[in-house]
């Protein structure tokens, strides 16, 4: 099962570190940033399910960050969680006004804060379990069955992950090695041209012409997109 992963926010040394070293113990896949410009950098290159993000940062506010992420559709799906100062009343409303799903005061139990973060991926969760469909497929997460045109189509296992995960960020355009880290793992040893034969096979096996697709798209010099 893929690892959900957090994008942590914060320019104190101390907190930083706690937070990786908890959430890395929870199973997360934990990136850490000290200001909103590398904190932007890592959710745009990154699939990214959480983001915990501090107000007060060396480069400018968090909120402007969250305002950005906002206006990213293909990143409406990230749950964010604000970190706020003790008493800052209006640093939470405003936060809850431009999107973000919650919030928790510093300072702040572990326990506290994995609770938030878990009802927050439960959403998630929740929300991903709906069947995926583009054009004449469609992906039944919970089943984890493929059909095409209402006939079920045999995927390998990771045939699957990696049609699922591109339907997840749709028009969004992936390097093969971003595929190769977010799919098979960052420990796998294979090579990029592993993923041109898993999304030809792909191909083959769902599109109605594989040599001229309509969904899994090459996007030449740069990776591999899919089309709703």
């Amino acid at each position: 099962m893929q690892r959900e992963t957090i994008v942590v926010v914060e320019d104190d040394p101390a907190i930083l570190e706690g937070l990786a070293l908890n959430l890395g113990l929870e199973g997360y896949r934990v990136l850490v940033a000290r200001d909103t410009a590398t904190g932007q950098q890592l959710i745009h290159d990154e699939s990214v399910d959480l983001v915990l993000l501090d107000l007060m940062l060396p480069d400018g506010s968090g909120l402007d960050l969250l305002r950005t992420l906002r206006r990213n559709r293909d990143l409406d799906h990230v749950k964010v969680l604000i970190l706020t100062a003790l008493g800052l009343e209006s640093d939470k409303v405003r936060g809850l006004r431009l999107g973000a799903d919650d919030y928790i005061t510093k300072p702040f139990g572990v326990a506290e804060l994995l609770a938030r973060i878990n009802a927050a991926l439960r959403r998630e969760r929740s929300e991903r379990q709906a069947p995926v469909r583009f054009g004449v497929i469609e992906i039944d997460t919970m089943q984890r069955e493929v059909r095409l045109d209402g006939a079920a189509v045999r995927l390998t296992a990771r045939e699957y992950d990696l049609l699922l995960f591109l339907a997840h960020h749709p028009d969004r355009v992936y390097s093969r090695e971003q595929l190769l880290q977010q799919v098979w793992g960052s420990d796998y040893d294979g090579t990029a041209r592993t993923v041109d034969n898993f999304v030809r096979s792909l191909r083959t096996k769902l599109e109605a012409e594989p040599s001229r697709p309509r969904h899994l798209l090459t996007v030449h010099g740069a990776g591999y997109r899919l089309a709703m």
